[in-house]
């Protein structure tokens, strides 16, 4: 006759079942025996497929990533920053802080609520809110403080503002 004890029964059925709880989630959440799982899809989803030749393609699940080939290349990390480049020109930003591009053409960059400016072959421009501003290109250029001196010179002579002072202007010679 066998003869078991009710507590022991009872604690080594306890125990059997807190282990099996306990590796249920990381089996299920690793996939089947033998899986290797790069893409975190819990090798229950296709891995993504890969880029075209000869590119390259990279993503850490809910971090960075970012692609690269003979076009350009491009990268992110979520809520972060972000940027492009390529053949064209290259172009970045930061959520809620500085963007900016450039190009063939020129470049032109801005910090939210602070300075910005352009440039490019025709000439340039930038300003700091509530602050100074100008621009400046073949034809000539131009300036300004708020409630401050502002001013224009080219081909044809300049100009000039002082508030409570007066203007002048002198043509060219």
């Amino acid at each position: 006759m066998l003869v078991t004890s009710k507590p022991l029964t009872s604690l080594f059925l306890g125990g059997a079942f807190a282990a099996a709880m306990a590796v249920a989630p990381i089996a299920a959440a690793g996939g089947p025996p033998g899986c290797y799982d790069p893409y975190g899809t819990g090798c229950a989803a296709p891995a993504p497929p890969p880029p075209a030749a000869p590119g390259v393609a990279g993503a850490v699940p809910g971090g960075p990533a970012g692609v690269a080939g003979p076009g350009g290349a491009a990268g992110a990390i979520p809520g972060g920053p972000a940027g492009v480049a390529g053949p064209g020109g290259a172009a970045g930003a930061i959520p809620g802080g500085p963007a900016g591009a450039a190009g063939p053409e020129g470049a032109a960059g801005a910090i939210p609520g602070g300075p910005a400016g352009v440039a490019g072959p025709e000439g340039a421009a930038g300003t700091i809110p509530g602050g100074p501003g100008g621009v400046a290109g073949p034809g000539g250029a131009a300036g300004a403080i708020p409630g401050g001196p502002s001013g224009a010179a080219g081909p044809g002579g300049a100009a000039g503002c002082i508030p409570g002072v007066g203007c002048g202007a002198v043509p060219a010679p």
